[in-house]
This record gives C-alpha cells, sequence and structure tokens, in this order.
C-alpha cells in the first residue's frame, strides 16, 4: 500500500474488530503473527484499508458486507431456554439468529452467551467493538442472574460464593447475592458477577455443592429485562438505553435510526415474532421480569425480609 492509501482507510484492526472478528488487541496479535492478510500480504499493525481491500483472517476471505460500517444497532432479546446462541448448529437445532432482523450490512454479534439451557436476557449488536468491551472483564459490566437452586443453601456456602471459589479457569466470585425467597427444595437468589465465562453461575453454586435448576439473566450493565418483553421476543434499544451502554464504555453518544426507535418489524410467518414497540427500560429498582427481585428493591415479601451477601468479605445484613 502507498502512503496516501494508508492515509486515507481505516485500521485494520478497527475494521475487523467492529465486523466482530475479535477485540482490537486480539486482531493486532493476528498480525503480529502473520494471520491476516491484505490483497495477498501479510498485514502489518497500524495499516489501514479500504473498502476496495480484499483482507483474510487465517486464510479465509473476509466478505465485503461484514467489512462495510453498518449504522450502530443494538437489541434486547429474551432468550428461551432450548436456543442456542450459535450461528449454525450441526444437530439443527434452533438458534436465537433465526429470530433477528435481518440487515443489509453487516451482522449481529451476541454481547456474551447464554447456554441452551438458560434463558433471559441477551443483547445483540452490530457493532464489534462495543460487543467486545461490553464483555471484556476489564470493563467490569455487571450481569444480573436470577437463580433457582435445589435443597437447602447454608451461611457457608453463600459466605464462600461471596469470598471466591477456585474454578478450572480460575478464581470467581459473586459481587452480590440476594435472597429473594422459593418454597420447599427450591430456593431462589439473585446474583451478580462481573464476567461472563462459560457457564461460570452455574459452576460456582456446583463448586459449593448446589444445583442450579434454572438460571435467567435479567440485567446486563444498564439494561434490564422488563417484563413487557415476552419470552422469544426482541427489541431495539432506544436511543437513550444506547446512549447510557456507550457512557460506560466511554463512547461518544449517537443517534440511532428514527423509524427503529418508533416502530419494531413484524415477526415471521412462523410465529418467531419481535416486540411491537420499543420502551424505556426500567430504571434500576423497578419490578423486572422472572422470578424474584433485582438488587435493588429488596421489599419484604410475605413477612420476611431479604437476606443480602455482599463483598469479599461476605458481609450479611436484612433489610
Amino acid at each position: 500500500m502507498n502512503q496516501s492509501r494508508d492515509r486515507a482507510g481505516e485500521r485494520l484492526q478497527k475494521v475487523l474488530a467492529n465486523a466482530g472478528m475479535g477485540s482490537r488487541r486480539q486482531i493486532e496479535g493476528w498480525i503480529v503473527e502473520g494471520r491476516v492478510e491484505v490483497n495477498g500480504v501479510a498485514a502489518e499493525l497500524g495499516q489501514r484499508v479500504n473498502p476496495s481491500d480484499v483482507i483474510y483472517v487465517d486464510g479465509k476471505r473476509i466478505a465485503k458486507r461484514l467489512l462495510e460500517a453498518p449504522v450502530r444497532e443494538v437489541i434486547v432479546y429474551n432468550k428461551p431456554e432450548g436456543e442456542l446462541v450459535t450461528r449454525k448448529d450441526p444437530e439443527g437445532r434452533h438458534t436465537v439468529f433465526e429470530r433477528m432482523p435481518k440487515l443489509k450490512h453487516g451482522r449481529w454479534i451476541p454481547v456474551g452467551r447464554l447456554d441452551i439451557n438458560s434463558s433471559g436476557l441477551l443483547l445483540l449488536t452490530t457493532d464489534g467493538e462495543l460487543a467486545n468491551q461490553l464483555m471484556h472483564p476489564s470493563r467490569q459490566v455487571e450481569r444480573e442472574y436470577a437463580v433457582r437452586v435445589m435443597g437447602e443453601v447454608t451461611e457457608e456456602q453463600l459466605k464462600a460464593l461471596t469470598h471466591g471459589v477456585e474454578l478450572e479457569d480460575g478464581p470467581a466470585r459473586f459481587e452480590e447475592i440476594v435472597e429473594s425467597g422459593g418454597e420447599g427444595i427450591n430456593r431462589w437468589f439473585h446474583v451478580v458477577i462481573m464476567e461472563g465465562r462459560q457457564r461460570e453461575v452455574r459452576r460456582m453454586w456446583e463448586a459449593v455443592g448446589a444445583r442450579v435448576s434454572r438460571l435467567k439473566r435479567v440485567r446486563y450493565g444498564s439494561v434490564i429485562l422488563e417484563s413487557a418483553l415476552k419470552v422469544g421476543r426482541w427489541r431495539y434499544l432506544n436511543e437513550q438505553e444506547v446512549n447510557d451502554l456507550l457512557t460506560t464504555m466511554g463512547h461518544s453518544v449517537a443517534k440511532q435510526r428514527k423509524s427503529h426507535q418508533a416502530k419494531s418489524p413484524q415477526g415471521d410467518q412462523k410465529g418467531r415474532k419481535s416486540a411491537k414497540s420499543s420502551k424505556p427500560h426500567q430504571a434500576r429498582g423497578q419490578k423486572k421480569a422472572g422470578a424474584g427481585r433485582n438488587k435493588e428493591t429488596r421489599k419484604p415479601s410475605g413477612g420476611k425480609t431479604d437476606t443480602i451477601w455482599k463483598g469479599k468479605q461476605g458481609g450479611r445484613r436484612s433489610r
């Protein structure tokens, strides 16, 4: 590439990050390792590319439509159990992408994962860099889950979970646990965690000898799963919600397409429908979808008070 061309285009790692290939730091590592080529020549750090350039990663050509900068869109989806967060499944099981609206440019990138047996809030965006930043542990973005645990849960187990437990891939702990009721052998808790390793919430409970029978994500950062969004439906985040996420990540705010704020697309003919409107997310502390309550509500239920476990010391208090 000549110098004038280098100055004119976008940095290669930014283009690939926006396409959802990985974080900028990851892609910089690929470039150093020689895994990225531009027009048949090994790429260099800091290299800029233009729409006419042909990019390969590990010998595979990256489709032009993925590299075109789309309008930043963010969707919140209420994932049901039984769906996979993957583009294709060899066994032919349903995936979350079957329900997503079609895009002319770019693709939907999931912000984190929910396993096939988990449900609840899933964010998807066309902005790969935003997705990677929302997922990165260094950003300390809170994820909140409603968890149903079978059997008795002891004070010692809750202490261990807030102190930290050792998993195969390193230590992990909950920032906060709120006891949220339940009857018989089923007890509900709301837990907050700052990272999203594979099956981390389930594995943490298993590490203290407890069994999770249901797991539902109810919040990701500033976005709360409201009761109006039924299972299997999605909606675009409105302008304020997107700006809240961008502010959290240190981005400058940007307006969304007005058409998406006013009206969501219709569902397909198979009944896999979208939400009919784009409503603002509920403020923290209001009631939200799923069993139990969020961690700011903590109102007495049935004459009982919530017990809250918080911090590295596993401190306990009641309200």
